[in-house]
């Protein structure tokens, strides 16, 4: 009964389970009265009344402004057309170097080389995943224009380090805050700690609109500049009365007047749904830290992890297992868990060919071993928190964990018969 599935047990999680729809009746009842009025976008991308969008996108500007405490709210249809704004708005353009994460989604890099940048992939904390402020003061150079830190999985980076660094050498700072929403440093939001913040409202996020982003910064001209680049700015500038933007190619990255109705509403409930995970996490918590060698997030005073995922770190000696071996017990098992997390994007064939030609760079150049150790040997995750009824799952997750850590030898066994890394 207690025997793992790999070894011919039953299944912990005998059925599918499905991930949280995040949607309702709110959502339903703000999207009927876009309809009831029949205006779907507003935007008009000349100078004038509409170029700022229409009644929903500019009532979720300022309601997401507030709720964030920043001067400025900017919607986008998607976090990375939020990133590749916010990196023009900084001003990278031909050749600049930005610093990048080498872990993380693939847009957070590519939103540099779309405006001209040079991304510089540089190491990241083994404790965090996040960028390390040391890796990034050793990488700066006088071609460095900005600096793009993720909050990975929903819990802080050291973005107060990373914005000192960043005021000492005169460079612009961009939280890519797409998973963490609601998160906290020392006690203040992420994505408002940068010069500029970048939030995700994709399907997959805690809070959504299907599509979507916001960018968020207290700074006038970056505002105005990410506006530019949001809604054809070149046609905007010489009516604006700010020619100093003439550099900006402005495209369409405009949401939709139903998208920012459902986003308005999320906002609402981001506490609820930020909740619910905290509630799963708890108990994840107290089932992994039964046992040696594997370690999982932990706040720091005023930090706050939102988890949009649930990150785990085997060391395969205290542990008594290795971690690809853990990962496919329980898969086996049919637990939402996952191993390694992204490739570094510096193997991706875009990025290679990049490096050859000068375009991109890693440092140090043979390769970044925190990431690459996370990828191949140390790092899981479990997609638990995003599940429908995860609470109620917790007991299906500890049984599949103590089946796979207490048969360890016979698993190692197993594994060595099968030829399996």
């Amino acid at each position: 009964m207690n025997r793992p599935a790999l070894l011919g047990g039953e299944k912990s999680f005998p059925t599918p389970f499905s991930f949280l729809t995040s949607t309702g009746p709110k959502e339903l009842a703000a999207v009927t009265e876009v309809m009831k009025r029949g205006v779907l976008s507003e935007f008009i991308g000349a100078s004038g009344p509409f170029f700022m969008g229409g009644e929903q996108v500019k009532h979720l500007e300022v309601a997401w402004a507030k709720y964030f405490g920043v001067a400025h709210a900017l919607s986008v249809n998607s976090a990375t057309s939020g990133l590749h704004a916010a990196v023009v708005a900084a001003g990278v353009s031909q050749d600049d170097e930005v610093i990048v994460p080498p872990q993380t989604m693939s847009a957070t890099a590519t939103a540099v080389v779309m405006a001209g940048g040079i991304p510089v992939f540089v190491d990241q904390d083994e404790k965090t995943g996040c960028l390390s402020t040391a890796a990034v003061a050793k990488a700066i150079t006088s071609r460095t224009k900005a600096i793009i830190v993720v909050n990975l999985f929903g819990g802080p980076a050291d973005v107060f380090g990373m914005k000192k660094l960043a005021d000492q050498h005169g460079i612009i700072l961009i939280e890519d805050n797409a998973q963490a929403p609601g998160g906290r440093k020392k006690g203040q939001m992420l994505g408002t700690i940068g010069h500029l913040g970048v939030y995700s409202l994709n399907c997959h996020k805690t809070i959504q609109c299907g599509e979507g982003g916001i960018v968020v910064t207290n700074n006038d001209d970056l505002a105005r500049r990410v506006a530019l680049v949001r809604n054809h700015g070149e046609n905007a500038v010489q009516g604006m009365g700010c020619l100093q933007d003439s550099d900006i190619v402005g495209y369409n990255y405009r949401l939709t007047e139903l998208q920012a109705a459902i986003a308005r509403t999320q906002l609402d409930r981001l506490e609820e749904l930020n909740d619910i995970r905290l509630q799963i996490v708890a108990g994840l918590d107290d089932l992994f830290s039964q046992f040696k060698g594997i370690l999982f997030a932990k706040d720091k005073p005023g930090d706050r992890h939102v988890y949009y995922i649930y990150p785990l770190w085997i060391t395969e000696k205290e542990a008594g297992i290795s971690r690809n071996l853990f990962v496919h017990a329980l898969k086996a098992e049919g637990a939402p868990i996952e191993g390694g997390y992204v490739e570094p994007l510096y193997r991706l064939p875009l990025f290679q060919n990049l490096i050859r030609s000068n375009k991109a760079k890693v440092v140090p150049s043979e390769g970044c071993p925190v990431a690459e150790k996370m990828f191949s040997t140390s790092f899981c995750y479990s997609t638990l928190v995003r599940v429908e009824n995860g609470i109620e799952l917790l007991g299906n997750m500890a049984a599949a964990v103590g089946k796979v850590m207490s048969h360890k030898e016979e698993l190692r066994n197993w594994q060595e018969s099968q030829g399996l890394p």
